[in-house]
């Protein structure tokens, strides 16, 4: 037997398949505990049976408990083998609470009138044989299991368990980058046993796999490839694969070279920054294959990966429910110890609510560049300005807030280093996505696009200093309150955050995704790069309304901080300090919570150049009209 780790297979199917005789032979080949469920039956439910009545649900829930508990308590000692009908999913559920990556599923099949024939032969047993038919009936078949016809012999089917769960993987992981590498490890820490992949390269990339599993004591048990056919069928089915690979055609590449080695219902999950809509395109194109595919996002970088990321899984629900026990085992833990995953919804709704995270972390991050500068720039060094936000923890804490902390001490040699670091700020794009589509959505995320704008003005260096020098700006001193600066921040991150979610509702309602803002909240709570102290309140918050500034607490801090956003933004300005984010939180709530705009000229002019038509005050009917001006 190829697996230390312990666990449960449950022999399950119909009366009169041989799932005593399949359980009782495994226990013998592997010296393994058996189990046969109906021997804990109550009598209560032993008498109706006897009596040709089918038992209900309720009279199946304490037993299906029992041998949860049974099941639990073996795997702390060894594996085990149970005998048990489990026909409905929802049992399966019940019979695997608690231990899911321990159940490995083996449905034995045959059709009516084969099993019939074999329960006629049987003797003494309590169970009619005019229940077989409800028993068909109710059999709902899972996806997740083994299934073996019973045509075979007891032999064969034990060689056939023997060789595709005991001496198999239960999850494979395609690309070794630091992202792969990192929730390779992260999978085999929890017990999962998992195949990893790597191209081969001759002269570049060779035996990637193999010396990374050689590397790491915990990967004594995962199997290591750098061919292809081989790593699929080392898998278990229906086969589960992860691909953290780079986004965008060598997705589609990888996918066209799975494809010949895949069997049905096989999972290919995308864990890497694709665009959503890439992700419908798979989806539906691997549905002619009879493949399922997920496009989770993953947010944590390097450290998330290998302790703990939030995790945003997307696409059909029946194929998240086949990988849901290996995501959710390597996730990070929120405050209440769930998991910071969760079934986002159909589609790419998966990479969309990773895309629309990132969007905000660029808004966060350039936020934090912002308060770093104006500290900077009234006379603060970076070890100073790391103690100004050390302070912050107690109102304002986040990891960005926590790693901003750590940046800002690092030293080089005599000098802090952060000081001799090109101020050219890079994207892989997911900014750019997130801009584009707020604007096809009708969403003003605007402190999202100017986070990017202020990137790519960074990075016209050589510019920037010629301006400079060409305009002779000179440093004007200022004063700078840090508590005052702290509540802006807390302000404008509120803002951030309300234009973020904002964006999810819309696209909620437009792609007849139905999110749960409140949910994506909490599993943003730890693992994720924006994880803060922020989110865990949120997530309460958008329980009740799914806009966060109609909370009446958020209404109130709103107006506690308002006026030291403007006075930081005013002074700012007054001293040519470039603060795009700080500055677009003000413009936003300015023109949010002013119930008047300046957006009738606006459609005054359209309508005097382009005659697009406009609506009155004073008619409240939704007429249109057109003046010839």
């Amino acid at each position: 037997m190829y697996r230390k780790k312990p666990l449960v297979v449950f022999i399950m199917g119909v009366s009169g398949v041989g799932k005593s005789t399949i359980g009782k032979l495994l226990s013998d080949k592997y010296n393994l505990p058996y189990f046969d469920g109906d021997d804990y039956h109550p009598e209560s439910n032993i008498k109706k049976m006897s009596q040709g009545i089918s038992l209900n649900d309720e009279d199946r829930y304490g037993w299906l408990c029992t041998l949860n508990e049974l099941a639990k308590d073996q795997i702390k000692k060894n594996s085990c083998i149970i005998a048990c009908s489990a026909l409905k999913e929802k049992y399966r559920d019940l019979l695997s609470e608690g231990i899911k990556t321990n159940v490995k599923w083996v449905l034995l099949d045959g059709s009516f009138d084969k099993v019939l024939n074999r329960m006629k032969k049987r003797r003494a047993h309590y169970m009619p044989v005019s229940l077989l038919e409800s028993q068909f009936e109710t059999l709902e078949y899972p996806i997740d299991a083994l299934k073996i016809n019973i045509e075979s012999t007891p032999k064969e089917i034990v060689k056939i368990i023997n060789d595709e769960i005991f001496k198999k993987s239960e999850f494979g992981l395609i690309g070794l980058g630091v992202m792969g590498k990192s929730l390779s490890r992260n999978l085999a820490s929890k017990g999962i046993i998992v195949s990893i992949f790597n191209r081969h390269l001759h002269g570049i990339e060779e035996n990637i796999a193999i010396d990374f599993k050689n590397e790491f004591t915990e990967l004594n048990d995962a199997l290591a490839f750098d061919d292809l056919g081989s790593f699929v069928n080392s898998i278990q089915k229906p086969r589960k694969i992860m691909l953290m690979v780079n986004a965008g055609k060598t997705v589609d590449v990888v996918v066209d070279k799975l494809l010949p080695y895949l069997s049905d219902d096989d999972v290919i999950i995308d864990g890497g920054n694709s665009h959503f809509k890439d992700t419908r395109r798979r989806i539906e194109f691997l549905r002619t294959k009879t493949i399922n595919f997920i496009g989770s996002g993953v947010s944590g970088g390097e450290e998330g990966a290998l302790k703990g990321p939030s995790i945003m899984p997307g696409g059909d629900q029946i194929a998240y429910k086949l990988v849901q026990p290996y995501l959710e085992a390597i996730a990070a833990k929120d405050k209440n110890n769930f998991p910071c995953c969760a079934y986002i919804g159909e589609y790419g709704s998966g990479h969309f609510v990773k895309m629309v995270h990132n969007g905000i972390e660029y808004a966060e991050m350039q936020l934090l560049a912002e308060v770093y500068f104006i500290l900077k720039y009234v006379g603060n060094n970076p070890s100073e300005i790391a103690d100004i936000l050390e302070g912050w923890k107690s109102k304002a804490n986040s990891y960005l807030l926590e790693i901003t902390i750590d940046i800002l001490r690092k030293k080089d040699g005599k000098g802090w280093l952060i000081d001799d670091i090109l101020d050219k700020a890079g994207n892989k794009g997911t900014g750019n996505w997130t801009t584009v589509e707020t604007a096809k959505l009708g969403i003003p995320s605007t402190m999202i696009a100017s986070a990017l704008f202020a990137r790519y003005v960074s990075s016209f260096k050589e510019e920037r200093i010629k301006m400079d020098e060409l305009y002779n700006r000179r440093v004007k001193a200022f004063n700078m309150d840090t508590n005052d600066l702290l509540e802006a921040y807390e302000l404008a991150r509120i803002v951030n955050h309300h234009q973020g979610f904002k964006m999810l509702l819309e696209a909620s309602k437009s792609y007849r995704w139905e999110l749960n803002l409140s949910k994506i909240a909490r599993i943003w709570t730890n693992g994720c790069i924006i994880r803060s102290s922020l989110l865990e309140e949120l997530s309460v918050v958008l329980r009740e309304t799914d806009n966060i500034l109609y909370d009446q607490n958020i209404r109130n801090r709103i107006n506690e901080l308002k006026l030291q956003l403007d006075s930081v933004v005013s002074k700012s300005i007054l001293v040519e300090i470039a603060i795009p984010c700080f500055s677009e939180a003000v413009n936003f709530l300015n023109g949010y919570m002013n119930s008047d705009s300046s957006a009738n000229l606006i459609q005054a002019q359209r309508d005097y150049f382009g005659a697009h038509t406009y609506q009155k005050k004073s008619d409240d009917s939704g007429k249109y009209y057109h003046t010839k001006w």
